[in-house]
């Protein structure tokens, strides 16, 4: 399954114990189907407020005899309309959306002038001081690569988790008052994005330097970013895979 949603009212991808996750809603829309619970797994988690354009999921089904089409539309019947199924395919017995999945794609939008455009809400985080885009694309420049992200990584009690992570690409956009910035890794830490984007818009702003960025990766997680920037600007966009599952044409956040 190819999964988009607007994360601003779902507590993340994550199944809570309020049932207020994405996967929680599609388990249930599984559960009106077919009377049974049925496991939906993600290619990975995304945080409270995060929006997707194409999460990828898998879950097996019993035999209903539903066409592809068929199981597309009476899923999509039982969700809230923040979240939709764009996509539904057979996949292979030993597919896992999760581990096989060999790369993401994360896009974070910054609105930087005075005023918010309201149709922008809850999609940007809003900057309303002026960020210098060169010194964003050299905080990129240094990030690319494969590094120790421990400094970009928020604590999720995992103290012996492995830090190291490649981002193949960082691509930074300006049109208007809109800056894109698109990260395309292997993997990504707990918040990793969020505390890179924190950091840069720092050194954009000229609070620090961006001597900042190679200290952080040096430090090898002994020193941390504090400044996350807000969930409602990141999208996933997109999970690769080594062998692609119907690609679909993507809307650019």
């Amino acid at each position: 399954m190819q999964v988009a949603y607007d994360g601003g009212p779902f507590r993340g991808w994550q199944s809570q114990a309020g049932g207020e996750a994405i996967q929680d809603h599609i388990e249930r829309a599984f559960f009106q189907l077919c009377g049974e619970r049925i496991v939906v797994h993600g290619a990975g988690r995304t945080d409270s407020g995060v929006h997707a354009l194409a999460q990828v999921a898998h879950a097996d089904v019993p035999d209903k005899k539903l066409t592809l089409p068929r199981w597309l539309t009476a899923l999509n019947s039982f969700l809230p309309g923040e979240i939709r199924i764009l996509k539904v395919t057979r996949a292979r017995a030993d597919f896992h959306a999760r581990f096989d999945a060999s790369g993401k794609i994360y896009a974070y939008r910054i609105w930087n002038s005075p005023v918010l455009h309201p149709l922008e809400r809850g999609r940007v985080w809003h900057f309303p001081t002026p960020l210098d885009i060169d010194r964003i694309r050299a905080c990129a420049r240094m990030l690319e690569g494969r590094h120790d992200f421990g400094g970009f990584a928020a604590n999720r009690g995992k103290p012996g988790e492995n830090t190291v992570r490649t981002i193949h690409r960082i691509s930074v956009q300006r049109r208007g008052a809109l800056i894109t910035v698109r990260f395309h890794g292997e993997g990504f830490l707990y918040r990793m994005v969020r505390l890179l984007i924190g950091t840069m818009a720092r050194v954009g702003q000229g609070r620090a330097e961006l001597e900042r960025i190679g200290e952080l990766l040096a430090g090898e997680g002994r020193i941390k970013s504090s400044f996350a920037a807000p969930a409602e600007g990141l999208f996933l966009v997109r999970v690769t895979y080594k062998t692609e599952i119907a690609p679909i044409i993507l809307p650019q956040p």
